[in-house]
């Protein structure tokens, strides 16, 4: 068994107040802790991907804030307090100030950090 600490885990992506730290836990199971500031769109960081939206499934909970996610069947709403699974095919928007931790397939958030990262975003 292993736990982690937000402060311990590497960051990934960062900038214009997003933060994004990684670390694998075991497996091919990653944990990410995340900071998206209120009125951040990443649809434009992942364009270029399948559908333009991220693909690779997380599991988690919203720890504060609120985020829309944007889907190709549309929109979905998440705020503090609420666990979520986010299918692969969406892009996350912060309506708020929005912290959340969330699990993921390794390989499928490597692809899509190593995409958002190669453009410089």
């Amino acid at each position: 068994m292993k736990a982690v600490r937000r402060e311990d885990v590497p960051i990934a992506i960062e900038g214009d107040g997003l933060e994004f730290r990684k670390q694998e836990i075991g497996g091919d199971l990653s944990v990410s802790f995340v900071h998206v500031p209120k009125g951040a769109d990443l649809r434009p960081a992942v364009a270029g991907l399948p559908d333009d939206l991220c693909q690779c499934p997380h599991w988690g909970y919203v720890i504060s804030g609120k985020v829309k996610m944007h889907t190709r069947d549309g929109e979905d709403v998440y705020e503090a307090g609420e666990a979520f699974y986010w299918a692969p095919g969406h892009a996350p928007e912060a309506l708020e100030d929005s912290d959340y931790v969330d699990f993921s397939p390794t390989h499928e958030l490597d692809e899509v950090i190593d995409h958002i990262t190669s453009q410089g975003s």
